[in-house]
This record gives structure tokens, sequence and C-alpha cells, in this order.
């Protein structure tokens, strides 16, 4: 779960996603340009393998994502967004269970 302002940090794939109307890899919806040179311009989102990935503030669990302070399994349960923390869901009158 990531909140609308943390959307913008997410890294974008290079090909163009077939399911166009949510993507946000395609030149109709502004996520990408034409002709873009992509080893230039995602020097912040590459993966590298020698990072260290954060640990979840609320279990201490390895985080999967680049930037995020929890991890997805916390994040589902609390209602809260990842990478910041902010309330996202009200879950008070939720069932959740994490299987």
């Amino acid at each position: 779960m990531v909140c609308e302002k943390c959307q913008k940090k997410l890294g974008r794939v290079i090909t163009p996603d077939p399911w166009k109307s949510g993507a946000r890899n395609t030149t109709e919806s502004g996520g990408r340009k034409v002709g873009e040179n992509k080893l230039l311009t995602s020097k912040k989102a590459r993966f590298t393998p020698y990072m260290k990935f954060e640990k979840c503030r609320i279990c201490k669990q390895s985080v999967h994502q680049v930037g995020s302070h929890y991890c997805q399994g916390c994040a589902y349960k609390k209602g809260i967004c990842a990478m910041c923390g902010k309330k996202i869901l009200q879950t008070r009158d939720y069932k959740q269970t994490s299987v």
C-alpha cells in the first residue's frame, strides 16, 4: 500500500504495459518519453545488489522495496503507506488476516 504522494517515487519499467488505462509506463499517460534512454534516466530507481535494504520499523523484517520503512504485511495490517507511514485506510471495521 502506497499513498498518492509516494506513488511518484516508485520505479518505472522499461517495457510498456499492455493494460494501458492504469499503467504508469506508457506514452499516453505521460509516464515515459518516446526515445528515452533508460540507462541515463533511471539512476535512482536502478537496483544495486550492494544496497542495504531497510528493516521494517514494526516487525524488524527486511523490507523488499527501496525507500520503504514498513514491510508490506505491516502496512496492510495497519492501513498505512509503506513508504511514509501515513494512514491510508480505516481498518477498524475490517476483518483482516495475515496468512
